[in-house]
């Protein structure tokens, strides 16, 4: 739902909220057995390839970083998000149970200055956010939005201390220096109660945090990631509340960018390794079916350090691929990836299969395992992959 290595999905449902949200919207689905009817009517494509208001900052030459200032939010760009994915295992009585989970906010900017109206209500921003839990034993998805407008404290974002929140769903520092960071979400059945503390510094992505999605200026984020952060918390199904440890991945971006007219969707993968190294690689697709150019990604190292990866530097191969029991959609659904240089061989296989997420915005988001090698050792692990421009037909009739 992200990105493109950096591509906000998230504004179309900001957009959405502008003309709805007189507070707090909230819509929750759940996948089991049965299959709901197609909710989703927006095109990521259309809304990601228009004009912005030139008011606007733009992400054009690499910068400074500072933190924790840089993980609060940047009004001057039209769009920021903080996104989190991970892994966990079930402990106590839980013991064995695996679950993935993602919590992510957007906030986008309708408008380069402030409303000059003096309500309480007005306000230039609008937050979005999408909780999933995927419970793999029960073989349920549960996926749910909220979005809001920035005023009357329903949602919004600070640096000191770190909070981003809209409703009740927050991501806020607990303890000095901004750690451990806490998650909470729920909707419906489910929910998380999480904290986070990372393990390895933030890896600046692409050009010192510049990642560019193509070659006119400004087509580009300041990304960077938390590729490794323990977690321990609870997740709670139904009336079970289930003690739960594992893994964590953070992406942080902002930016005003737009896609390519040729660029269709992505698809992103981030993976931590069992030998201490994590793989971060987006695959940016065009309109005749190969990748676009700027599609990169990085290794990063058991000691933190970090190697930018060219689209030429990996090899990504479909071996399956799942069928949406709601329209027919084809997503691909196992794959070998490939990093020459590093020795890598891996298979890269989802939890299950129907982690479509159906919301404002179709796409597929889902906790998935890694079996392969490095060199000739073997390799192990988990992570998160993200399919984007699978389920958006209406993009090809709004663009041609």
């Amino acid at each position: 739902m992200r990105r493109g290595g950096g591509l906000p999905l998230g504004v179309l449902l900001a957009l959405v909220a502008v003309a709805t949200a007189l507070g707090v919207a909230l819509r929750v689905g759940e996948r089991g057995a049965a299959a709901p009817p197609v909710a989703a009517g927006l095109s990521v494509v259309a809304a990601l390839g228009g004009l912005t208001d030139p008011g606007f900052a733009r992400a054009t030459a690499p910068r400074p970083f500072a933190f924790p200032a840089d993980h609060g939010p940047h009004p001057a760009f039209r769009t920021e998000w903080w996104y989190w994915t991970g892994n966990l295992t079930g402990r106590g009585e839980g013991a064995g149970r695996r679950f993935g989970f993602q919590l992510t906010f957007f906030r986008t900017a309708v408008a380069a200055t402030p409303p000059p109206r003096a309500s309480a209500w007005a306000t230039r921003d609008v937050y979005l956010a999408h909780f999933a839990l995927t419970d793999v034993g029960g073989r349920r998805f549960h996926a749910a939005e909220r979005w809001s407008r920035a005023a009357l404290g329903l949602a919004g974002a600070r640096a000191a201390p770190f909070r981003v929140w809209l409703a009740s769903w927050a991501a806020a520092a607990t303890g000095p220096g901004g750690w451990p960071l806490r998650l909470e979400a729920a909707a419906g059945d489910a929910g998380i109660a999480l904290a986070l503390s990372p393990a390895k510094p933030p890896v600046l992505q692409g050009e010192r945090g510049l990642s560019r999605k193509g070659p006119a200026p400004g087509q580009a984020s300041y990304y960077y990631s938390l590729t490794r952060m323990p977690v321990a918390g609870t997740v709670r199904l139904a009336s079970a509340t289930i003690p739960v440890e594992g893994l964590a991945w953070m992406d942080r971006e902002w930016s005003t960018s737009a896609l390519g007219s040729e660029q269709v969707g992505w698809d992103w993968f981030a993976l931590q390794l069992d030998d201490g190294r994590e793989l971060m690689l987006y695959r940016l697709r065009r309109r005749d079916g190969s990748v676009d150019p700027a599609s990169a990604g990085t290794l990063v190292a058991r000691d933190g350090a970090a190697r930018s990866l060219a689209a030429g530097d990996a090899d990504v191969e479909v071996l399956a691929r799942w069928t949406s029991p709601r329209d027919g959609t084809r997503y691909p659904a196992r794959w070998r990836l490939g990093v020459p240089s590093a020795g890598l061989a891996l298979t890269v296989t989802p939890w299950l299969p129907d982690q479509e997420v159906q919301l404002g915005v179709r796409y597929w988001e889902g906790a998935v395992r890694v079996e392969g090698s490095a060199g000739d050792r073997p390799v192990s692990g988990a992570g998160y992959v993200e399919l984007v421009g699978y389920a958006t037909p209406a993009d090809e009739a709004v663009r041609q």
